[in-house]
């Protein structure tokens, strides 16, 4: 976990198999623009406790993987070949995230790839799996009217992971929302596009 700066207050929750370490190059810019940053670790993520046990996904895009009236994303079987291979060859499994992960294998460079590998490797096998499951089974469609506060929502057009069209899904479902494309981004906007995404973020918050 962490916990910088004094302000008003901003949260950042990781995203599956990270920790709050992925947000390294966000957090000195919110806390010099006078925010409290918190960066929030699962269990089972980063240097959280790794316990057993059952695991949900309450905060991921609104559905992950195909339904009959939303071809999006990945089919269920893909999903659970993901799972197969974690507890066959986790280290394979991550490889080939890492593949998809940008808009393409040379938007990152060497370094901040290495990097990011080394939080996904300090996640337990468990939790990756269990974390897979939660978002191969979970349909949070019928929250998004339930959203009533201002909601910011940026993308990269080029995300292979959650493709484009379930942030437009979000926008059409949330009543009070902005949408941000980031045209030159994939999965990993907020390090491909550090600039604008640290600049977007500070903007919606000072509102």
């Amino acid at each position: 976990m962490t916990d910088a700066g004094k302000g008003k207050p901003i949260v950042l929750i990781h995203g599956w198999p990270l920790s709050d370490e992925m947000y390294e190059y966000q957090y000195n810019d919110l806390v010099k623009k006078n925010f409290r940053v918190i960066g929030i670790t699962f269990r089972g993520f980063g240097k959280s406790d790794k316990l057993y046990g059952a695991y949900n996904y309450d905060a991921a895009v609104p559905i992950w993987t195909h339904r009959e009236d939303c071809p999006y994303n990945l089919p269920i079987k893909s999903v659970d070949d993901l799972i197969k291979l974690n507890n066959k060859d986790r280290p394979k499994l991550l490889s080939n995230f890492a593949k998809i992960f940008s808009a393409n294998e040379t938007s990152l460079n060497e370094g901040i790839g290495n990097w990011l590998n080394g939080i996904n490797l300090s996640a337990s096998s468990h939790a990756t799996a269990e974390c897979l499951v939660a978002l191969r089974d979970t349909d949070l469609r019928n929250d998004l009217p339930k959203i009533t506060i201002p909601t910011l929502i940026m993308h990269g057009k080029k995300d292979k992971i959650c493709s484009f069209d379930l942030a437009e899904l979000m926008k059409a479902g949330i009543s009070d929302s902005k949408l941000v494309a980031f045209e030159n981004s994939g999965h990993s906007l907020f390090l491909e596009e550090t600039l604008k995404f640290n600049t977007e973020l500070i903007k919606f918050a000072e509102k």
